[in-house]
Formats: structure tokens, C-alpha cells, sequence
């Protein structure tokens, strides 16, 4: 008999695998995601998958930056607009649109829309300065990119109210 393929298990082993890899390292994994314009950075431990666009069922009566509802292997996600939360333009739907899944240590459903993922990103070498309590960094290219805080994230009031 051959084993069944669990695709959450071979992710997991895949992340950890990553970060084993980097234990011995000062830096974190970090993953480059695209919001519109704007070069963002999220760390690998802060998501649990990164996947295509699925198909969403739409909630009335929800803030523009929440998408819908999601079932992502037999479990609920909401998916909201990253771009659109930070106040910026709604996220052109196209191909390269990603959902990042937030890690189970959350304990939080949730997707957070992309423009694309632009892969992983060793920002040892990196400036790195504050600007409006926001981590910002600064490739040896000098690409701006700002540090997207996922705990920070969930604990804003207003991201926990999608209600119109």
C-alpha cells in the first residue's frame, strides 16, 4: 500500500526544513511579497502556506479590503485585500495574485492578499531603519522594503471588524 499524501505535513516539512537551514543564522527567513507598488517583507514562521487565488463567496455588507470567504481544504478562511487594508488601491486581480495564509500559531483563519511573491530574501546584509513605527529596510540595490508585522496586524481593532 502507498502512504497518502498530506500536502499540510510535506508544507510543514518543507518550512521547517527552511528554517533549520537559517537556525544557525542571525536572520530570519524572510519572504518578498509585492502590495501595488510597495515591496514588503514577511517573515516565513508568520505563514503556514502561500497559495493561488481561490475561489472566494463574496459577504454583503463588508469593508472594500474584505474579499470573501474561502474554503481551502475543507476549512474557512476570510481573505482580505492586503493593499486595500493599507489604504492604498484594490489589488489588480491577475495571475500572479497570491493568499498568504497566516501560520496556526495565530489560531487566526485568515488570507491576506497579495500583488505576487517575489521569494525568499536574506536581509542580513541589509540597512535597516524605523519610519513611522514601521521596520524598513534597504536592499545592497536599494530597493525599499517595509516589515510587515503579522501579530501587529491581527491585534488592530479595526482589522478584526469587517463589518460596513
Amino acid at each position: 500500500m502507498s502512504k497518502r499524501f498530506n500536502l499540510r505535513e510535506f508544507q510543514q516539512q518543507v518550512l521547517d526544513r527552511l528554517q533549520a537551514q537559517t537556525a544557525g543564522d542571525s536572520s530570519q527567513s524572510t519572504l518578498g511579497i509585492q502590495l501595488g507598488r510597495e515591496h514588503w517583507l514577511v517573515d516565513m514562521t508568520d505563514i503556514s502556506e502561500v497559495m493561488p487565488m481561490p475561489p472566494l463567496t463574496a459577504v454583503p455588507l463588508t469593508k472594500p479590503w474584505y474579499c470573501g470567504v474561502a474554503n481551502v481544504r475543507g476549512n474557512l478562511y476570510s481573505v482580505i485585500d492586503l493593499n486595500t487594508y493599507t489604504r492604498q488601491e484594490a489589488t489588480a486581480r491577475d495571475a500572479q495574485n497570491r493568499v498568504l495564509l497566516l501560520g496556526q500559531r495565530f489560531a487566526f483563519n485568515a488570507g491576506l492578499l497579495v500583488s505576487r511573491v517575489l521569494g525568499l530574501r536574506n536581509t542580513r546584509d541589509w540597512s535597516r531603519s524605523e519610519e513611522n513605527g514601521t521596520t524598513i529596510f534597504h536592499d545592497p540595490g536599494g530597493q525599499k522594503w517595509h516589515k510587515l508585522d503579522i501579530h501587529q496586524l491581527l491585534s488592530q481593532p479595526e482589522f478584526l471588524l469587517i463589518g460596513e
